[in-house]
């Protein structure tokens, strides 16, 4: 996967992992109360049955929801392509390594905005080096649940750091 396409969803490369992993409350956004690990009743195989129509069925929640290439990253290069469908054994697994990407994919995300902030050159060195360690590693499930203690600690200090950097009226998105 190429860094240019790293945050792109392409749910055709995924297993459904939002549909599994993410829980939902009924209201505006959710036509009905979803629990983690819980297949959406609207998922068949690995796609969503009501897809062209989820507004008109209540759910614009899922219309909404962009994984940030995370679901696709997870099946593609951590699961080599298998699926907790076909190996139900792997759902805990892939749904634990898609929380832990989705933070991966926000970081990186995040990292790349941070390039428009007039850095210091030592803080712009910082962002890179970490952006390329999140962009070029390859993960494994062991690492990925490790990454909010290690990696995911030094990247939110980084940003704590960077703030003063970011303009007042930003700082909703920091």
């Amino acid at each position: 996967m190429s860094q240019t396409d790293l945050l792109k969803t392409d749910c055709s490369k995924c297993a459904a992992l939002c549909c599994l992993v993410l829980t939902f409350d009924k209201g505006r956004d959710f036509a009905f109360d979803k629990n983690p690990g819980e297949p959406c009743r609207n998922l068949a195989g690995h796609s969503c049955s009501i897809h062209d129509r989820l507004t008109d069925e209540g759910m614009a929640g899922c219309v909404a929801y962009d994984c940030l290439g995370a679901g696709n990253r997870v099946v593609q290069e951590v699961f080599a392509g298998q699926s907790w469908r076909d190996e139900p054994r792997l759902t805990r697994v892939m749904m634990e390594a898609f929380m832990a990407m989705c933070e991966v994919h926000k970081r990186i995300d995040l990292l790349r905005a941070a390039e428009t902030l007039p850095l210091e050159p030592r803080d712009e060195q910082t962002r890179r080096d970490f952006l390329g360690r999140l962009e070029q590693h390859r993960w494994s499930g062991p690492e990925l649940n490790d990454i909010e203690v290690g990696l995911a600690l030094e990247i939110d200090i980084f940003f704590h750091v960077i703030r003063q950097y970011v303009p007042e009226e930003a700082f909703a998105g920091w």
